[in-house]
C-alpha cells in the first residue's frame, strides 16, 4: 500500500471510530434511560443496569457501523475536495477508480469487524441476556423484597410493603392483582412471609382483607381472613422464552442440519435461512455504504454552494438500500429458497458505484455538472 493509500486509509479510521463512537453513545443513552427506569423500578441494582447495557452494545454497534461508514467516508471525501487534494491527485493521473482502493480497503476492514460481532459476539450476548432476564425473572425474593416501594413484578400486578423486619417479615403489605379482565382482587394484610419450596413461591398473608371487585356487575366483594397462602410464582414468571433462538445462536451453531435445528428450537427453516444470510449480507453493506459516499461526491463538480446535493443524493441512495434490506427479510422468512435476495441490495449498490465510478472518470464533465448546465 503506498503512502497515499495509507494516508486517506488512517483518515478514514478516525473518523470512522469519532462518528460510531458519538452513535453508539446517543443511542446508549437513549436506550439506558428506558433500561434504567425498568430495571431500578423492580428493584435491580446499578450493576445490573450496567450488565444488561454492556451485553446490548454488540447489537447497538451492529445497527450504527454502516452509518458510520458511510458519514466517514463522505466526510473524508468532502474534506480532501475541499483543499484540493483531490484535485492534485486527479491532476497527477489518479483517477476516480484509484481513489477508491483505500476506500475498498476501509469498508473490508468495518466488514471484517462488523462480521465477528454478526457471527460470534452479538449471538454470545444475546444469549447471556436471555439468561441474566430468565434468573431475574425467576427470582421473586430479589424482585419482591424491597420496602417502600411500589413494584410491578408482573403486568398488572402491583406489590408493596412498607417494612421488611430482620428476621424477614414484610409489613403492612398491599398486592394488587389486576390480570383478568373480568374482575380485580387486592389483598391487604398487616404482615406476611415468603415461603420458596423448589421452584414455588408463596405468600403467607396474616390478618389481612380481601376485596374482589366483579368488572361486569361492579359488584365488591370482601372477606376478612387470618392467614391466607398465595401462590405467587406465576406473577414473577416472565415471558422471556427459554426456547433456543437462532439469533442467539453463533454461526458455527447454526451451521447443523436445519431440519434438526428447526425442530429443537421451534422456527421454521426460513428464519434459521434468514438469520444465517443476513450475518453474511449486512458486514458486506458496509463495504458499498463506504463506496456509495466515496463515488457519490467524486460525480460532484464545482460548486460555490458545496456539496450539500451529492451528500442528499448519497443519503437517499443509503437510506433507500437500507429499506430495500429490511423489506426483503421477510419473503425470506415465507421462502428460504429466496435467500439470495438478501444479497440483492449489496449487488444493486456495487452496480451503482460501478456506474457512479465510470462517470466520474469522463473526461467530459461531472454528471451533477451537466445536470447544473441543463437545467
Amino acid at each position: 500500500m503506498v503512502r497515499l493509500d495509507r494516508y486517506m486509509l488512517s483518515q478514514l479510521l478516525v473518523l470512522f471510530g469519532f462518528f460510531a463512537l458519538v452513535l453508539v453513545a446517543i443511542l446508549w443513552i437513549n436506550r439506558g434511560v428506558s433500561l434504567f427506569d425498568e430495571l431500578i423500578s423492580d428493584g435491580q441494582s446499578a450493576l445490573v443496569f450496567l450488565e444488561f447495557t454492556a451485553l446490548g452494545l454488540p447489537k447497538l454497534i451492529t445497527t450504527v457501523l454502516p452509518i458510520a461508514t458511510f458519514a466517514a467516508a463522505v466526510y473524508v471525501t468532502n474534506r480532501m475536495n475541499n483543499e484540493s487534494e483531490l484535485t492534485v491527485l486527479q491532476a497527477t493521473g489518479s483517477g476516480p477508480v484509484r481513489l477508491a482502493r483505500p476506500v475498498l480497503v476501509f469498508g473490508l476492514i468495518v466488514f471484517l469487524m462488523a462480521s465477528m460481532l454478526h457471527h460470534v459476539l452479538m449471538p454470545l450476548a444475546q444469549q447471556q441476556l436471555g439468561h441474566r432476564q430468565n434468573e431475574i425473572a425467576q427470582n421473586a425474593t430479589s424482585r419482591l423484597l424491597t420496602e417502600g416501594r411500589f413494584l410491578h413484578p408482573s403486568e398488572g400486578v402491583t406489590f408493596y410493603t412498607q417494612e421488611i423486619d430482620d428476621d424477614g417479615v414484610l409489613r403492612d403489605v398491599f398486592l394488587s392483582d389486576r390480570r383478568s379482565v373480568e374482575e380485580g382482587v387486592i389483598y391487604t394484610a398487616a404482615h406476611a412471609y415468603l415461603i420458596r419450596d423448589d421452584e414455588r413461591t408463596s405468600l403467607i398473608m396474616v390478618d389481612g382483607l380481601a376485596q374482589r371487585l366483579t368488572t361486569a356487575t361492579d359488584r365488591l366483594a370482601t372477606a376478612n381472613f387470618r392467614d391466607f397462602s398465595f401462590d405467587i410464582s406465576a406473577l414473577v414468571q416472565n415471558d422471556v422464552s427459554q426456547r433456543l433462538d437462532p439469533d442467539k445462536m453463533t454461526t458455527f451453531q447454526l451451521l447443523t442440519p436445519w431440519d434438526e435445528l428447526s425442530r429443537e428450537t421451534g422456527r421454521s427453516i426460513g428464519k434459521i435461512t434468514q438469520s444465517f444470510h443476513a450475518r453474511i449480507a449486512d458486514p458486506l453493506f458496509c463495504i458499498v455504504a463506504a463506496l456509495i459516499g466515496f463515488s457519490t461526491l467524486m460525480i460532484g463538480g464545482f460548486s460555490r454552494f458545496g456539496v450539500w446535493r451529492e451528500v442528499g443524493v448519497a443519503f437517499v441512495l443509503l437510506v433507500a438500500i437500507d429499506g430495500l434490506r429490511s423489506t426483503l427479510q421477510s419473503p425470506v422468512r415465507r421462502d428460504p429458497e429466496l435467500w439470495p435476495l438478501l444479497y440483492l441490495p449489496t449487488f444493486i449498490s456495487a452496480l451503482l458505484v460501478i456506474a457512479m465510478l465510470w462517470v466520474a472518470a469522463r473526461p467530459r464533465g461531472s454528471f451533477f455538472g451537466l445536470l447544473r448546465r441543463s437545467g
